[in-house]
């Protein structure tokens, strides 16, 4: 019999996986399809964490690390803590996982149970309801659009918590829209949270350091608020190590303690080489971020102006990461046929897929995100093919009636 679990069939596939083999699926047939779907540097990972990497396979790095990760990691990230962001956390409250991805997951698994209630900011990285679901919580979606600048408000805040709720997950700088939460408005939301002692705060900040507005800031940072915050962070994206797999979380010991024995029981501990490589990324020279910063940064402006110039886009401009999301929902109700196929726009995934096959250009749909006005272009990729990729849209977009 041919049954799988309830669990698994309550998942819906990643959409932006979904689209980025899409996309695959037609270059393999010799489309010159343009990627904007995919959320990874199009970077390679700087030489001299490759070197460290090298001599750790030399040095025989080879063998099963501790659970948690290798105490030279966890002390590179206890540092890179104390330095950049001013927090205090000590070897035992750091564990390290397979990506930030499983990371968010250890730690919904291990607080949430079922019934219990998480907030989700909209829009929000696809996982995160998936994953709430995976471990039988509720996912309670407070909605920002592009006129509050994706940004939730403390009066949302408040209204949507409930004796049930469990937890909030705070992206900042934010999947899918570059937004970012100042110092102050973490502030006014930790005013909310601090009336509710039992709601524990997720704050995933995997995009840190491709931030366009100065400083980062935490929530973990707001007095009182550290004791009740697990932050998220990894090299992926400030080190341009996707592949590496190295995440981790900065938390109470009791939570991560808690995560500890249920990754000892699934992976165990992550990569041995990528252990090595973390720790000398954490620790080494940092020009290498601040040249990539910079280099989205530029991109981002050249993406934000051609939206601009592009009939019935609306752009909120990101402070971070490297996403735009512009509200497309003035092509809804139109239609087009080309090459002899009708195309009907009645929402965002209508107008991905009609991107993707008549201006061969890959973006997600924002429903995967739980805005339905928009779409999300990542601009993780070069200056020529954001200036193509967008003359292709305006293309495609003009031919729509």
């Amino acid at each position: 019999m041919t049954k799988l679990s309830a669990r698994l069939n309550r998942l819906e596939p990643s959409a932006t996986l979904a689209m980025s083999q899409k996309s695959a699926e037609l270059k393999a047939q010799g489309v010159d399809v343009i990627n904007l779907s995919v959320g990874e540097p199009d970077f390679n990972t700087p030489d001299a964490i490759k070197q460290v990497a090298k001599q750790a396979v030399d040095d025989n790095y080879s063998r099963y690390s501790p659970v948690p990760g290798y105490p030279v990691l966890r002390q590179a990230i206890v540092d890179k803590l104390k330095h950049e962001n001013n927090l205090d956390y000590s070897v035992n409250e750091i564990l390290c996982s397979n990506g930030a991805k499983q990371s968010v997951c250890n730690v919904i698994m291990a607080l949430i149970d079922e019934g219990d209630e998480v907030i989700i900011p909209a829009p929000y990285w696809v996982s995160y309801t998936q994953m709430v679901k995976l471990a039988d919580g509720e996912p309670v979606i407070v909605p920002a659009d592009i006129e509050q600048n994706f940004k939730i408000t403390p009066e949302q805040l408040e209204a949507a918590i409930t004796p049930k709720t469990r937890a909030i997950i705070l992206c900042s700088p934010s999947n899918p829209t570059g937004a970012v939460y100042s110092k102050e408005e973490l502030e006014q939301l930790a005013t909310v949270l601090k009336r509710h002692e039992n709601v524990i705060v997720i704050s995933d900040e995997i995009y840190e350091h491709i931030n366009y507005v100065g400083s980062h800031a935490s929530i973990a940072q707001v007095p009182g608020m550290k004791e009740r915050t697990v932050i998220i962070n990894g090299v992926s994206k400030a080190y341009a190590m996707t592949g590496w797999r190295i995440g981790f979380i900065a938390a109470p010991e009791w939570i991560v303690k808690g995560c500890n024995k249920l990754q000892g029981q699934y992976t165990s501990g992550p990569c041995s080489v990528s252990q090595i490589a973390a720790a000398n990324a954490f620790s080494g020279d940092q020009q290498c971020v601040e040249d990539m910063r910079k280099a989205f940064e530029r991109r981002k402006n050249l993406i934000v102006g051609l939206c601009r110039e592009t009939p019935g886009f609306e752009v909120s401009e990101p402070d971070g990461a490297f996403y735009v999301f512009p509200k497309v929902s003035s092509y809804y109700g139109k239609s087009a046929t080309v090459s002899g196929v009708d195309y009907q726009i009645k929402d965002n995934m209508d107008l991905a897929m009609y991107l993707l096959n008549v201006a061969h250009v890959a973006t997600v749909g924002g429903q995967a995100f739980g805005d339905n006005d928009c779409i999300r272009m990542s601009y993780a990729t070069s200056d020529e093919n954001i200036v193509e990729a967008m003359r292709r849209i305006r293309e495609a977009l003009a031919l729509l009636k």
